[in-house]
């Protein structure tokens, strides 16, 4: 992708992207779920980045992006490795929340992000500052997601998942350290990297960290595998670690994070539509209504201000 200015407002190809990036991120937490029966949640994860790390490093190599640390900017090296067990941390929660939780659910609450990089972010970037009604709007989709958390703790949820309340909580702390991967991202030395590189940073200290957690979590290695878990861990890695996770990077690199975030926010209902129609996943009315706000959180977070 060539070189492009910031932009204040997300035009039709940051639209594009978003909707393909986020079409797939829902699908993508369906194809894990249905693939953990198979193979072992953190060593899927680990596999899939790995695999990742190969492709971005093949793609910085033909790009002429330099993979060493001696040309970067004063402590972008360390801002990379910050940024990398963040990202570690996050897909580690994901990948073990999918046990206790459906995929609709714990995307509902890994797209909490948005609530933390608003908080945090403009504390360090004014330019990121939320408007007024983009306040309401991010407020009405924390409120979809509180009550996405109470159905799962209370209501019909809890009948079919007693144990979904884990799935839930892994699903927030994700969402957490995706915001803090942002933050890091948008605020250190390391945005002065290519975009490439930040991602090389983020897959390989992962490949690096996961086979330690998951030999610590006593987790099986085998690569006997069906068809299916390895279609599934190739798309994952692929599509997902290297194509959608690099143009997400280079959006970082020319938009406002605030409203990329909460634009991805439609991600949730990608994941509730394959979960239900794949896996059988049961939809209840406080997961719909908790899809509503977040939708409605959307449109007013990413309401262009009037001219003035």
């Amino acid at each position: 992708m060539t070189s492009r200015p910031r932009k204040n407002h997300l035009d039709g190809l940051a639209v594009g992207l978003l909707l393909a990036c986020c079409l797939f991120w829902g699908f993508q937490q369906v194809l894990v779920k249905a693939t953990v029966a198979e193979v072992a949640p953190v060593f899927q994860a680990f596999v899939r980045f790995a695999l990742a790390t190969v492709a971005v490093g093949l793609w910085c190599v033909w790009r002429g992006i330099r993979l060493g640390w001696a040309q970067e900017p004063a402590g972008a090296a360390r801002a990379g490795l910050l940024a990398g067990a963040l990202f570690a941390g996050e897909f580690a929660c994901i990948y073990l929340g999918l046990q206790y939780t459906t995929a609709s659910r714990l995307t509902v609450f890994l797209y909490c992000a948005p609530f933390w990089v608003a908080l945090l972010l403009p504390r360090f970037v004014p330019g990121e500052r939320l408007a007024g009604w983009q306040w309401l709007g991010l407020v009405g989709a924390f409120v979809g997601v509180a009550v996405a958390l109470g159905d799962g703790l209370l209501g019909h949820a809890r009948a079919a998942l007693p144990n979904a309340w884990w799935g839930d909580l892994l699903g927030l702390a994700a969402g957490l350290l995706w915001a803090l991967t942002t933050v890091v991202i948008r605020t250190t030395a390391l945005s002065r990297v290519a975009p490439a590189k930040q991602l090389f940073y983020q897959v390989g200290v992962s490949a690096a960290v996961l086979p330690l957690l998951s030999l610590l979590l006593g987790e099986r290695w085998s690569l006997d595998w069906s068809a299916f878990a390895w279609t599934s861990l190739v798309l994952q890695a692929l599509v997902g670690a290297f194509a959608s996770y690099l143009a997400w990077m280079w959006m970082l690199a020319h938009y406002p994070a605030t409203r990329i975030s909460v634009f991805a926010f439609l991600t949730p209902v990608f994941a509730l539509l394959f979960g239900t129609l794949w896996l059988g996943e049961p939809v209840t009315p406080g997961l719909l209504g908790a899809l509503a706000l977040v939708a409605a959180g959307i449109v007013l977070v990413n309401r262009k201000p009037a001219a003035g």
